[in-house]
Parts: structure tokens; C-alpha cells; sequence
């Protein structure tokens, strides 16, 4: 596969695929095949997308469905922070678009993109180390553009749903500029006090009452902050704080319903 480069973002290159089972996967493929990274992986279709926790993702043509391969980002203890950044610049990708339309554009801990409370994107990084001790990491990003699942447990919607026409090409020159800025700022992860703090002015729910599924259990308290690790600040109802590092959050009323 041959990778081309894309006008006026430099060192970024990109393969423009048809039907593929995940673009994740032809990006670490092309990683352990010795890609030097900085490479986008696109495709119209994927048949084997998957969400985090190993969900799968609907990929129906139509919508934007893109990884981004870096190698060697950051020290390893720098990384966590790297899906903060990546939902911030998608949802710098997206706001344009909602400049002059009513619905709320915000950021739902780690790295979901709300319109009115709906999730219009997914983000799944994976990473894996080289031989030779590289480490590919993979940003995959999804953006609804025509199609959403329907699923009540996780309400989401599209671009199309909320009026917006725009195409993929567009939605993905917008988001490889959004992310090769971020790239930038996060500087290897020792830029990421300032995108923390562009983090929380676009997040939803700091300061709310919210539920948070972890992989043991649930947990429930005040969403106070995230801390320069990208850890979700919890006042639990007991009166401790917790520091959460991945889950599934949910919002709730004073009543504890979703």
C-alpha cells in the first residue's frame, strides 16, 4: 500500500482504503511492518469495527472512519493523557460546524463527543510495542456523518441528523488538521496543562453528579476535575476521592436515574 501525502500537513500521509475490517488494524500492520508513523489509514467501510472494552462499531458507508499511527509519541508514562487530546481535537474538527446551529457541542469523559447529550464520534486508541522496543500507538477516530446506531443505552446521532451537510473528505481534512495541531501541543505529552484546561471548558458535567461503570463494579459521586494524568476526580457519596483512569461515565439527575 502506497501512502500519499497530504497538502499542506507535512510529515502526515495517508492511505485511502475501500472495505477493510478496522482501520486500527491496517495501522498496526503497516506499524510492524516498519511504517516510520505519522500515517493516516482510511477507509468507505469497516467490517470488523470495535469500540472501547471491545464493542463493536458500526461502520456503515457514509461516515468518517480514520486511524492516525504514531510511533514512538511520547515516554510511556505520558501516554495516558493522549485520548484527552485526541477528543479535544475532534471536537475542534466539529465545532465549526455547529457555529451558527443550537445544538450543544461538549466532550464527555475521556473522549465522546455529545450533540444535545448524543454521541456523534468514537475514539479507540491501541498501542503495541515493536521489535526493536518502538511503540506504535493508534488513534482510531469515527465521526457519524450520515448513519448512528440506535442504541437507548448510548444515545447517538449524526451530522445529517443535526442538519449539518458536509462530506467525509471534509470531516476528514478538518480532523487531520485538528489532530496535527494537537499533536503539536501536547508535545509529547509535556504540553498537556493547556489542553487540559480547553478540556474542561468544552466537558460536560464537571461539577455534576455522575455514574461511573468500571470493569468490577459501579461507582457514583461528583465529577470535581481531571488531574494532569487524565484521570477522572471523583467526590464519591461517601465522601472519599477516587481517581479513575477508564470506565464508562453516565450522567445522573438528583434521583440517580440516567
Amino acid at each position: 500500500m502506497d501512502a500519499a501525502p497530504i497538502d499542506g500537513l507535512s510529515p502526515y500521509r495517508r492511505i485511502a482504503l475501500g472495505d477493510v475490517g478496522s482501520t486500527n488494524t491496517v495501522a498496526l500492520e503497516a506499524a510492524r511492518a516498519g511504517d516510520p508513523g505519522n500515517l493516516w489509514v482510511t477507509a468507505r467501510r469497516q467490517l470488523s469495527g470495535r469500540g472501547r472494552r471491545g464493542r463493536p462499531w458500526i461502520s456503515e458507508e457514509g461516515n468518517l472512519y480514520a486511524s492516525l499511527l504514531l510511533v514512538d509519541p511520547a515516554p510511556p508514562a505520558r501516554l495516558g493523557t493522549l485520548p484527552l487530546a485526541a477528543a479535544l481535537a475532534v471536537y475542534r474538527a466539529l465545532k465549526p460546524l455547529f457555529a451558527s446551529a443550537p445544538q450543544a457541542l461538549a466532550i464527555k469523559w475521556p473522549n465522546d463527543i455529545l450533540v444535545d447529550g448524543r454521541k456523534i464520534n468514537g475514539i479507540l486508541l491501541e498501542s503495541e510495542t515493536l521489535p526493536g522496543g518502538r511503540m506504535a500507538v493508534v488513534i482510531g477516530c469515527g465521526i457519524n456523518i450520515a448513519h448512528h446506531p440506535d442504541n437507548p443505552a448510548y444515545p447517538a446521532t449524526d451530522l445529517a441528523a443535526c442538519g449539518i451537510a458536509t462530506t467525509v473528505e471534509a470531516q476528514f481534512s478538518a480532523l487531520a488538521r485538528a489532530m496535527s495541531a494537537i499533536v503539536t501541543q501536547w508535545n509529547r505529552g509535556f504540553g498537556f496543562a493547556a489542553i487540559r484546561e480547553d478540556w474542561l471548558r468544552a466537558a460536560r458535567g464537571i461539577g455534576d453528579p455522575v455514574t461511573v461503570n468500571l470493569h468490577d463494579g459501579a461507582i457514583s459521586g461528583r465529577f470535581e476535575d481531571i488531574d494532569m494524568e487524565g484521570h477522572l476526580c471523583l467526590l464519591t457519596q461517601e465522601g472519599g476521592r477516587r481517581r479513575i483512569s477508564a470506565g464508562d461515565l453516565f450522567f445522573t439527575d438528583r434521583t440517580g436515574t440516567n
